[in-house]
Formats: C-alpha cells, sequence, structure tokens
C-alpha cells in the first residue's frame, strides 16, 4: 500500500496556522508536503507552469526561524500558495499562458505579491492559465490545459481562466492561490473544481504587476479550500478587520426569475434547488427578482474586453503571436481587431449606466444567488464537436454578468447536495461589499457545507 501524502491545508488556512503555532507542523514541512504531492500528482494534472521548490524551502527555514523568535507575521505565515502565470513573481519567468513573448507588457512584480510574501506567504510555484487569461473552458492548446482532478479517467475541463490555480489548490498541491476574474475566472474554475472562489470588487486588489487583459473588468482573487481561508486573505491585502459570518435569519437574497436559471443541466438545477432550500430552512428568506439587463454581458463584454487585450498586444503583435495561439482563444482576440472606436465606448458608457441600474436592483436585498455554470464539467474531447463547443462557450454566461455590473462575486461548491461532479452557487452583492459577501458566504457555508475534496489516488504516479 502507498503512503498516504498528508494535506495539511485539508481543514482550512485557520487551523493549520494554528497547528503552526502550537508546534504541530512547521512551514518546512508544508511545504515539503505540496512538493510531495506536486511530484506525486502534477504530472498527470499538469496544474504548475513551473515550481519554485528549492526556494519556497529557504523561505519556509527562515518563517520558522521567525516563528521560533517571536515574530508572527499573521494567519498567512507560512502558508505555500500558487501563482496564477499572469502575475509576475520575482526570479521566476512569466509566460501569461502564451508562446509569444509578453513578459514586458505584465511589468515587475506588484503589489498584491509584495503584501502576501510580506504576510509570510511562500509561492511553490506558477500556474497555468488560459492564453492571456482569455476563456473560460480553462483550454489551452499553446500551453497545455490541467485536468480536472474530480475525474482520473476522464480529461474534464477545469474552468478557465485561472485553471491551474484552481486544480493546484483542489489537489491539495498548496494552501491557495491566486486567480484573477475579468469576466468569471475565479469564480467558473472554483465551480468546477469544487472550490470557493472570490471575484474581488474592481480596484480594491492593487492590480500592478498583472497582465491587463481588461482594465476595465480586471480583478484579483483567490481560490480556496472554504470561505473563511478567503476571509482572512482579504483582510491580509486591504488591512481590514476579518470578516465575520454574519447572521442566515433575517437574510434577503435575490433569485432572478430570469436568465440566470434558464437552460441548466438537470444536475446543477437539482443541487441548486437543494442548496436553496436548505438556505430557507435556515431562516434565509429567498426572493424572487427580475434582471433584464443581465443579458446585455454577450453584447458588451466582446465590445470591452477584446479591444482592451488587442491595444495592449497591439495588432501587429498579435498577428505575429496568432499563429503559435490557442486557436479559440485567437479567434476570441481578433475580434478586438472589428470593434470600432464608438462601439467600445458605446459599451462603457453602457456598462456605467449598468453600474447605477444593479446597484438600485438590490434595494432591500442583502445579494443575488444563481448558478456559478450552467452545466457540470464536461470532458475537453467534447469541445471538438461545434454543439459541445458552443455550449462549452456558456460557462462564463452566469458570471460575466457581475462583471460587467462591477460587482463583487463568490462561488460556493454544492455538490455535496447529491452531484457526482462539482457544482456551485454564486452569490452575488454590491460593488465594494466584499467584507459583506465572505460575511454572508461564511454564514451560507455554515449551511451548505465547504465541499469534499476529490479523490486523488487515480491521479498517483
Amino acid at each position: 500500500m502507498s503512503k498516504t501524502l498528508k494535506d495539511y491545508f485539508e481543514h482550512g488556512i485557520a487551523a493549520y496556522a494554528q497547528d503552526l503555532r502550537e508546534g504541530k507542523v512547521t512551514a518546512v514541512a508544508a511545504v515539503k508536503a505540496c512538493l510531495a504531492r506536486i511530484e506525486a500528482y502534477d504530472g498527470k494534472l499538469g496544474a504548475f507552469m513551473v515550481v519554485d521548490g528549492e526556494r519556497a524551502l529557504k523561505a519556509a527555514k527562515a518563517i520558522d526561524a521567525l516563528l521560533a523568535s517571536g515574530v508572527d507575521l499573521g494567519p498567512l505565515m507560512g502558508v505555500p500558495i500558487g501563482v496564477k502565470d499572469i502575475i509576475a513573481l520575482d526570479g521566476l519567468p512569466i509566460t501569461n499562458g502564451s508562446k509569444m513573448k509578453s513578459e514586458h507588457l505584465t511589468g515587475p512584480e506588484g503589489t498584491i505579491m509584495q503584501r502576501l510574501k510580506a504576510a509570510g506567504c511562500i509561492p511553490i510555484g506558477k500556474t497555468k492559465t488560459v492564453e492571456f487569461a482569455l476563456g473560460a473552458t480553462g483550454v489551452n492548446e499553446a500551453r497545455g490545459t490541467p485536468w480536472n482532478p474530480w475525474d482520473a479517467n476522464t480529461h474534464r475541463i477545469p474552468g478557465g481562466s485561472s485553471s491551474g490555480s484552481a486544480v493546484a489548490t483542489a489537489a491539495g498541491l498548496c494552501g491557495f492561490a491566486l486567480g484573477t476574474d475579468t469576466g468569471g475566472s475565479v469564480r467558473i474554475p472554483a465551480c468546477f473544481t469544487g472550490l470557493f472562489g472570490h471575484k474581488t470588487t474592481v480596484g480594491l486588489w492593487p492590480t500592478d504587476g498583472v497582465f491587463p487583459l481588461s482594465p476595465t473588468l480586471d480583478s484579483i482573487g483567490p481560490l480556496t479550500r472554504n470561505a473563511g481561508d478567503a476571509a482572512l486573505i482579504h483582510a491580509v491585502i486591504t488591512g481590514q478587520d476579518i470578516p465575520m459570518p454574519a447572521r442566515l435569519e433575517g437574510l434577503r437574497l435575490g433569485r432572478p426569475t430570469n436568465y440566470f436559471f434558464e437552460d441548466l443541466d438537470d444536475q446543477v438545477a437539482g443541487t441548486v434547488e437543494s442548496a436553496i432550500v436548505a438556505l430557507s430552512a435556515a431562516g434565509v428568506e429567498i426572493v424572487d427578482i427580475e434582471i433584464p439587463e443581465a443579458a446585455e454581458r454577450a453584447r458588451l463584454f466582446p465590445a470591452i474586453v477584446p479591444p482592451e487585450l488587442i491595444a495592449r498586444l497591439t495588432p501587429d503583435g498579435f498577428n505575429k503571436a496568432r499563429p503559435k495561439m490557442d486557436p479559440v482563444t485567437a479567434d476570441r482576440a481578433a475580434h478586438g481587431l472589428e470593434v470600432s472606436a464608438v462601439e467600445h465606448l458605446a459599451a462603457q458608457y453602457r456598462r456605467v449606466e449598468l453600474e447605477r441600474i444593479a446597484d438600485a436592483r438590490f434595494a432591500g436585498l442583502d445579494g443575488w444567488i444563481s448558478p456559478t455554470c450552467p452545466f457540470v464539467p464536461m470532458p475537453v474531447e467534447n469541445l471538438k464537436h461545434p454543439e459541445e463547443a458552443a455550449r462549452g462557450s456558456l460557462s462564463s454566461r452566469n458570471t460575466q454578468p457581475a462583471n460587467i455590473f462591477r460587482l463583487c462575486s463568490s462561488s460556493l461548491p454544492i455538490h455535496q447536495f447529491g452531484a457526482a461532479l462539482p457544482v456551485g452557487l454564486q452569490l452575488m452583492c454590491p460593488n465594494g461589499d466584499d467584507a459583506r459577501l465572505l460575511s454572508i458566504s461564511m454564514a451560507m457555508e455554515s449551511v451548505l457545507g465547504a465541499g469534499k475534496a476529490p479523490d486523488m489516488s487515480g491521479f498517483r504516479k
């Protein structure tokens, strides 16, 4: 029988932090455990673009020495983390998921990594991403598509664009991982791999040192085992108090009667309904609402994001890189060449109007809920068929409205309500209400559960 590989973060960061301070574990042991799991599982998973084991162990020794001397850097001290490969990290290469040389477009290590390292986090490697972070399924034919850890026999989509960050966290290869979210790129992979994902309000977390897919919509967010972990990370990044769980009784959550609940897989529809029934039984009032503007995401997103990407790459740079790009990503990006300045500005004006409209629709409500994605993760092979590829493109159907409305949002795992594969429940809250979002998420998690972890035995070398 093979030796069981230790996962120090299966119960979350807070539990690990307590064990670290009680001397039950060391940062070196945690890093070694993560590296052992990477060695055992990542050959098939393909979550990491590059692993930085030597420097991670050196940093872990320094963390243990600091703690032994009485220096405590806070709740994230000694946590090994994965970093999406569109985020600059000193001493490591950055590919932005592409074969095109683009590190100069990302720039040097930025504020987000400096804050996390100052808090004692230990970067253990760079995780794979969809090319230039433009894609919802997680597929990247240029640099490789990570394998969803929920099915060792069938290569299923991990969700994108923060594909490697989600797979690494779900498989226990790190304590948590950073992703980015422009149209759902944290929430979609969180949904498809059974994790908690936090899409932060645009501008709340600094984005210098991050490849700018869309300065209008880009945000950074973590992929974690539970909502409490995300609350700790949020507090460290923002310098705010750690959000505490809200009181469930008396919460009023809007359930859209249009758009978000249309054309769901049976497994998704049944699981989401069971989760909502559980919340209602716990005292949450579910209120039917209409959000007719949600459908505008299909028109506005292509008029905003691809042109901003092309502006960053330059038309000449994009055309030179295109032959080696993932063909689906390249086709989506190429749309930016066709968008006129008038169309782009009209979309921006409408987006600003929608911010105000969405804010008004929260009147009397604490948040909105919906399925995160309309289906469970499909086999990568299915995307070769036009009908399935069209279905796959709807991975971001329910997530993009929150980006267009400039909301904060989370995805909670709810596969524990009987689904064979991961299903997510999305919570959306007003712009800037991230602390409240996390408080409500933690309260919901107390009823829904944090979601079970995948069986990794089929991935062992």
